[in-house]
């Protein structure tokens, strides 16, 4: 049985709680671009009207989630480990 040590277990800790923390973040975004499309009344992303804010929080959102699933990649081969011994 291989042990885990405790620099590990916490990084692993560490590293959900912010993939947590990085869902969050993503949910409130989704609702303020709801909110601001429908304060300027365009929801279409390729119209040349559609609000630079909008754009802006989709940007940010987008990146989170690049963010997100990279982060998700790191704690698989942990995961992995976990699950042999």
């Amino acid at each position: 049985m291989q042990s885990t040590s405790r620099f590990e277990a916490t990084a692993s800790l560490q590293l959900h709680a912010l993939i947590s923390d990085l869902h969050w973040r993503v949910e409130m975004l989704e609702r303020d671009i709801a909110e601001e499309e429908r304060n300027s009344g365009n929801a279409d992303p390729g119209s040349a009207t559609y609000s630079m804010l909008a754009h802006a929080l989709r940007a940010r959102r987008d990146n989170l989630r690049t963010s997100i699933a990279l982060l998700e990649t790191r704690l698989a081969p942990a995961a992995e480990l976990r699950q042999a011994a």
